[in-house]
Order: C-alpha cells, then sequence, then structure tokens
C-alpha cells in the first residue's frame, strides 16, 4: 500500500511543474484577458461588464477584414509550407542516410538560431530596392531600374514560410519514419505507379503529420507580428497589428484583449474545421506525430 501511494506521489511530483506551468502560463492569462475583454468603459476609471468591445469589432468592417485576410494568408503559408516541407521530410525520413539527415535537420534549424527580427531583416536587405536580389537582376541584364520587392503580400508569404517551414517538416519526419518500408514496396508490387502509392498509402500514414504541422503552422503564421509588419510595410494589413495598435497605440487594453481573445477563436475555429475536414482528432494527431 505505502509503495503504490509513493508511485501516486512520485507521478503527482513529477507532472507538478507542467501543470503549474499549464496553469500559470496559459489558464489563468487566457481567463484574466476573456475578463478584461467585457468591461466597458462608460466614464474615466469607471467600467461595468458588457460585450460592447465585441460589438464594436463587429460594427467596424476593417476589424474583421483584418481578422478574415489574415486567416486566408495563414491557410495560404500553411499550404505553402505543406507543399515545399512534405518532399523534404520524406527525404530526410525514407531516403538519407544519418550524416544527411543529421545536416539536413542542421539546415532545417538554422532560422530558429537567431530572432524573428534578425530573420526580417536578413530578407529586407535581399528584397529591399537597393539589396542583393535587385542589384543582381541589374547586373545580369535582367532589369533596368532597382526594383522594390518589399512590402506587399508575396513578401510577406515568403518570409514566413521561411519562418514556420521547421515546424512542418519535424511532425512529418516523426510520423513518416514509422511508416514501414514494406507498405510503400507492395503498393508498386500491386501495379501502382509513383502517384498511386503515394496517394493511397503514404499520404494517408502521413495524415496525423500533415494535420499536426499544419496547426502548428498555421496557428503560428496567424499571431505572427514582426515579420507581416517589417516586411509588409504599411500594406501588411495583419490582425496582430490591430491588437499591438489597441494595447500600444490607444491605451485600450479592454479592446486589445477582445481582439486576441477573438483571434485565439477563429483560429480555433479553422482548425476545427481542418480536423472534421480531414477526419482526424486532435488526441490522434497528437499520439501519432
Amino acid at each position: 500500500m505505502l509503495q503504490k501511494d509513493f508511485k501516486r506521489l512520485s507521478l503527482y511530483l513529477l507532472f507538478a511543474p507542467f501543470a503549474l506551468w499549464i496553469l500559470l502560463l496559459v489558464i489563468l492569462p487566457h481567463v484574466g484577458m476573456v475578463m478584461l475583454s467585457l468591461r466597458e468603459k462608460v466614464a474615466p476609471r469607471v467600467y461595468e461588464f458588457g460585450f460592447g468591445n465585441y460589438l464594436d469589432f463587429i460594427n467596424e468592417p476593417i476589424y474583421w477584414n483584418t481578422l478574415l485576410r489574415t486567416g486566408s494568408m495563414s491557410l495560404l503559408v500553411t499550404v505553402l509550407a505543406l507543399i515545399i516541407g512534405f518532399p523534404i521530410a520524406y527525404y530526410i525520413a525514407k531516403l538519407a542516410g544519418n550524416r544527411t539527415r543529421g545536416a539536413l535537420f542542421l539546415l532545417c534549424l538554422i532560422p530558429l538560431w537567431v530572432s524573428d527580427l534578425i530573420r526580417a531583416f536578413g530578407w529586407i536587405l535581399l528584397l529591399r530596392e537597393s539589396g542583393i536580389v535587385s542589384s543582381f537582376l541589374q547586373w545580369a541584364g535582367l532589369a533596368d531600374a532597382p526594383i522594390e520587392f518589399l512590402y506587399n503580400d508575396a513578401a510577406v508569404i515568403v518570409g514566413l514560410v521561411y519562418t514556420v517551414m521547421l515546424f512542418m517538416i519535424v511532425p512529418l519526419v516523426s510520423t513518416l519514419d514509422g511508416m514501414d518500408n514494406a507498405m510503400i514496396e507492395a503498393g508498386y508490387n500491386l501495379g501502382g505507379n509513383g502517384f498511386t502509392v503515394l496517394r493511397r498509402i503514404i499520404i494517408p500514414y502521413a495524415m496525423p503529420g500533415i494535420v499536426s504541422g499544419c496547426i502548428v503552422t498555421f496557428m503560428l503564421t496567424a499571431g505572427s507580428y514582426l515579420t507581416p509588419i517589417l516586411l509588409g510595410g504599411k500594406n501588411s494589413s495583419w490582425f496582430t497589428e490591430q491588437i499591438y495598435n489597441q494595447f500600444i497605440t490607444r491605451f485600450n487594453w479592454e479592446a486589445g484583449a477582445a481582439f486576441g481573445i477573438l483571434l485565439l477563436l477563429f483560429t480555433s475555429a479553422v482548425i476545427w474545421i481542418g480536423l472534421k475536414l480531414s477526419g482526424q482528432t486532435l488526441a490522434n494527431t497528437v499520439a501519432k506525430s
């Protein structure tokens, strides 16, 4: 009996730091954000509870248009990251040797060695009017004058895909690494071509990793701030900028909290729809990836 109690106590102590982390850094801040978002300012330093901040969001088209635009561009970044990352993940998991696998993982990790700010300024050096790409095009005779590649949606998408690529590749490699090569060989032996094997064997098996990578990539992209602002400039129209403006520029913390909660609800709804369309469950996705 004492041994059973000791094992139970050990289990509690093992999970205590994680439980405290979830409680103090996730649950309580979100509860505080919800409570703050429900405060309406009716007079100087006088507040009452209500849904006025959410109604302000609904009644202002620029707010929900920006939210929808952020969501659509985040989905585009997620799809591009999947298209680029899947062949890389398959090569790492099934074709590359041990040394090559380590080298490729190292290349994928390089972007995370520096902060978002440094990565964004690196793209600015490449894409600005006097940057490396524009200078090379002029030197090669492909452009007669300097070309500005910054401050548009394409620059934002390129920067975001570069930033989140690792978070797409890792769960894909983890899932594909567990697939028996005999399954692929059986597909070819039964008369399937490369596309058929990919569609009917590899992709269904890798679906938990695909969904997991898409979830992480989409959430990180929708919540990004520095990359859209620095690479998109005034044309970025990213929803996190609206949240920043409410908190920092307008000192309207109540509206900023409401916008933050709305962004969380919106991204959660998109993920829920994605899980339903893919036929996956969150528990199954996490367990297999």
